[in-house]
Parts: C-alpha cells; sequence; structure tokens
C-alpha cells in the first residue's frame, strides 16, 4: 500500500541483507530502488546515480567473486521505437540508507539483432555469465542473451536463444469476456532465476511458468520441454517476481496500489 511503491515492475532478494528484498518502479519514476521486507513495508529508498529510469522492468539479484549485484533492467518499450536498451549492475550497499545513492558498478548497453521490441523479463545466469532476456508481445515469446561481463564497452547485440512454445493463450472465453484485457494475459511480464541455477520462473498476468534445467543442460534444450505451472490467485497486473535468496520460496506482486504479495513455497 505504499505510495512509493504505485508501480513495481520488479522485485529482487536481497543477497546482502537476509530477508529483504529490493523493488523498483518503471517509467514516470525516478531511478530509485527501494529496500523493503517480505510483506511489503519500506526500509529504504536509495538512488542509482547517474542512471536514467526510461523505462525499468525488471531487477534481478546474483552474486559473482563473492560480491552481491543487483541488475536492473531498462528495457521497456511500449511504442517499439528504442533502439538501443540498457542493464545497470549495482552491488549491493553494505548499508541501507534511506536517502542515499549508489552507483552502478558497470553497465550493458545493448541492441536487438532485428529491430525493437517490448521486454519486461531478464534473468542472470552469473555460472553461464549472461543474461536472459524475454520478449513481451511476440508469440511465442522469445528468449534471448547477452553477456554479463561484455569483453568491450561497445553496444552488444542479443543472441537468439529458444522461444517458450509453451506459454499458455487466452481462451476464446476469455477473449469473449474482455478482448482488449484478455489479449494481454499471456504477455510476459518478468522472470527470475532460482539461486541454485536449476529453475527459471516466467511471469505472465495469470501464471508463473517453471522450466527446470537438470545437470549438463542448457537453456535451448530446456525451453523445448513443457514447464510447469502455477496459476495466480487474483493479482492486479502481476509484474514483479523474486526467489528468495534461499530459494525455499517465491514472492510474486502486482502494478498498482493497494496490490497483494503472493509467497509461494518451492519444494527442491
Amino acid at each position: 500500500s505504499d505510495p512509493d511503491l504505485d508501480e513495481v515492475s520488479g522485485l529482487a532478494a536481497s543477497r546482502a541483507h537476509p530477508g529483504l528484498y529490493w523493488a523498483q518502479n518503471d517509467s514516470g519514476n525516478g531511478p530509485k530502488l527501494v529496500a523493503i521486507k517480505s510483506d511489503g513495508s519500506r526500509v529504504a529508498t536509495m538512488t542509482l546515480a547517474g542512471a536514467e529510469n526510461v523505462d525499468w522492468e525488471d531487477l534481478d539479484a546474483f552474486d559473482l567473486n563473492g560480491k552481491h549485484y543487483l541488475l536492473v533492467a531498462d528495457t521497456g518499450d511500449n511504442g517499439g521505437i528504442r533502439k538501443q536498451l540498457t542493464l545497470y549492475v549495482v552491488e549491493e550497499p553494505a548499508r541501507l540508507v534511506d536517502g542515499g545513492s549508489m552507483k552502478p558498478a558497470w553497465i550493458i548497453n545493448f541492441k536487438w539483432p532485428d529491430g525493437a521490441r517490448d521486454c519486461e523479463a531478464s534473468a542472470v545466469d552469473p555460472v553461464k555469465g549472461e543474461v536472459l532476456l524475454i520478449s513481451k508481445k511476440h508469440v511465442p515469446p522469445e528468449v534471448f542473451r547477452v553477456p554479463l561481463r561484455p569483453a568491450d564497452g561497445g553496444v552488444q547485440t542479443a543472441e537468439l536463444v529458444a522461444t517458450l512454445s509453451d506459454i499458455s493463450q487466452p481462451s476464446q472465453e476469455e477473449l469473449k469476456k474482455n478482448p482488449v484485457y484478455g489479449r494481454y494475459r499471456s504477455q510476459i511480464t518478468g522472470a527470475d532465476l532460482s539461486p541454485n541455477g536449476r529453475v527459471l520462473a516466467v511471469l505472465n498476468y495469470h501464471s508463473v511458468h517453471l522450466y527446470v534445467r537438470n545437470a549438463g543442460q542448457d537453456w535451448a534444450q530446456v525451453m523445448k520441454t513443457t514447464p510447469g505451472q502455477l496459476e495466480l490467485p487474483w493479482l492486479p497486473q502481476a509484474e514483479g517476481i523474486a526467489f528468495s535468496a534461499d530459494g525455499s520460496s517465491l514472492l510474486v506482486g502486482g502494478e498498482q496500489v493497494p496490490s497483494p504479495l503472493f509467497r509461494f513455497r518451492v519444494v527442491q
């Protein structure tokens, strides 16, 4: 119910502050990251210095070389006009200072290989050294990757990995009931990778789709399989999803105020 979190487009479990999560708002808001408790109550709001919130759409937490990081995906593009997108990587602060600021540790600029598209879902695979990006409006949704630590500072070109052919599409009943919103219910709005790197959770407006990777598999192989599906209770504009830091639960939230937060137990 926090008025400062009225357009939550991304959630990530803090690795530096156990039990806390980070949240962000999307376009029209400042470049701010908000530390919250799992019940949604705010702990601290911090600014990402030197960054611009063109259309922040997802947020990821990961560990690399013994440090805790967050990745902010400035990848939203409702009009399909952006020629370049930005991923901000910031090291989590050791202290949470309300009104304080953080600086990006590095920035990844990238473009799509074949023209603009909207993207609201990202996931970081630090072992593979890549960021997975999932298109929103294409059917089937496309999965791309860009390097997490590019060898150069230039604009990267995202590489197509696979498509998600088993994302459930709206039924004729849903389309008849609401021709406009019904078309959007299957569009991908968020993603997160479990801390053990095995499960990719992909969110749309009514479900979570769970892709499980076994030892030796790459994501292209996994995405050919039928995912598990968790249908959500009523949730207005579901856009934020995050595994807990220990992988034992999954938090899902919406982009309106007030909005419920749902926490699901994960059986591993």
